[in-house]
């Protein structure tokens, strides 16, 4: 770990900043350590391959923008990742969110102050994007707690939505869209 300069939006405590091929070796350490708190909800890239192409399609994609919250006093300690995928520009200037913590900044609020950065980069230059959402499984608490705690309403339910850990899922819609955001 090192400090990473060249944050995106800093606050009190964290920094969000593009994924590079070069944070491989400590997102996936992350992702072995949180396995536990990520299952069944998500499954982030555990093998450098994995990772190579995961951070490969969020830096070369127009369609998808990543995102690593890091701790600012932890010597830049990657805390989690959001992620922008789906991209639409013209009419509809939206993107679909999605996100998680690793297991050693879970609980701590840093997520939470991450996603408000990210939403408010996601609606300024140069994405300007209108709305932004986050499609969660019901059962996913501490998601649900973090997206209606950065403002998102809820907006309806998708059955069968999402194919994760060997299933379909029914998810929740959760949006917020730039007017319900103070700068």
């Amino acid at each position: 770990m090192s400090e990473h300069r060249g944050y995106l939006a800093e606050g009190p405590r964290v920094g969000i900043r593009p994924f590079t091929y070069e944070d491989a070796d400590e997102f996936i350490a992350r992702v072995r350590e949180s396995k536990d708190l990520h299952h069944p909800w998500l499954a982030p890239p555990a093998s450098p391959d994995a990772y190579a192409s995961y951070a490969g399609r969020l830096i070369e994609d127009p369609t998808k923008a990543g995102f690593l919250v890091c701790e600012k006093g932890d010597g830049g300690a990657v805390a989690g990742f959001i992620n922008i995928n789906n991209i639409v520009q013209g009419g509809f200037l939206c993107g679909a969110l999605g996100y998680g913590a690793f297991a050693h900044a879970a609980g701590r609020g840093l997520m939470g102050e991450g996603l408000g950065l990210v939403v408010r980069y996601a609606f300024g230059p140069p994405l300007r994007l209108h709305r932004l959402e986050i499609n969660v499984q019901p059962g996913n608490t501490a998601s649900v707690a973090l997206a209606r705690r950065a403002g998102f309403r809820l907006e309806g339910f998708s059955p069968d939505f999402l194919y994760i850990d060997g299933a379909w899922r029914d998810h929740e819609r959760w949006a917020i869209t730039s007017d319900m955001v103070k700068r």
